[in-house]
């Protein structure tokens, strides 16, 4: 019964997926709906969990002493006044969530994000190393595609934009759809043995 009654409920909640994806009706478009409200209660039960979780952790750290425990004073006094500011004083514009959030936090993601450019370029540089003829195909490609998107390459060669556009939308559109659909053919036949019971690894078994 520990098992059975999760793969219970994920068989009846997909099949109703299905049937409200497939099929047209009142009763089951209002069951679905019920559903989804309840799939919504559930996500945010979840990240509840995950709060409570990352407090959990960082407080052992910082009761332990660990190396880094310092970092996790930040990040718990960060916690609690988010989401302090966030549930008594509102997130609307003007508010202090919204400051914070405006002034601090976006600035730190766009460090973070900035920061990642340089690791990009540096694993670029290590895969782009012509070697080999696919290897040497790519650096090509990359080049010419660089070249295309910059105001330079057309004052070196007018036709590197459009050389560089149609590789963007030809091999590249190709290569993505290909993958997109090895995606979604993946997904689908991870949904149809999570439906059957065949996938269990959602309930910690193998």
């Amino acid at each position: 019964m520990k098992y059975r009654l999760p793969i219970l409920v994920a068989f009846a909640s997909g099949g109703l997926m299905i049937l409200a994806f497939f099929g047209r009706g009142s009763a089951v478009d209002l069951v679905s709906n019920e559903a989804l409200r309840g799939q919504t209660i559930v996500a945010g039960l979840a990240l509840l969990l995950g709060v409570f979780s990352i407090v959990q952790v960082h407080s052992r750290r910082i009761a332990t002493r660990h190396p880094d425990w310092l970092y996790s004073l930040i990040l718990l006094l960060c916690l609690a006044a988010m989401a302090g500011f966030g549930v008594f004083a509102g997130i609307e514009a003007g508010s202090v969530y919204d400051w914070l959030f405006q002034n601090l936090q976006a600035p730190m993601m766009a460090t973070m994000f900035s920061m990642l450019a340089f690791f990009i370029a540096s694993a670029a540089y290590r895969a782009f190393r012509a070697r080999t003829v696919p290897s040497a195909i790519l650096l090509a490609t990359a080049v010419i595609v660089m070249l295309g998107r910059i105001p330079m390459g057309q004052y070196i060669y007018d036709a590197l934009p459009s050389w560089a556009n149609w590789i963007m939308m030809v091999p590249s559109v190709a290569v993505q759809r290909g993958i997109i659909i090895g995606a979604a053919l993946g997904a689908a036949s991870m949904s149809l043995r999570i439906l059957v019971g065949i996938e269990r690894t959602y309930l910690g078994r193998g």
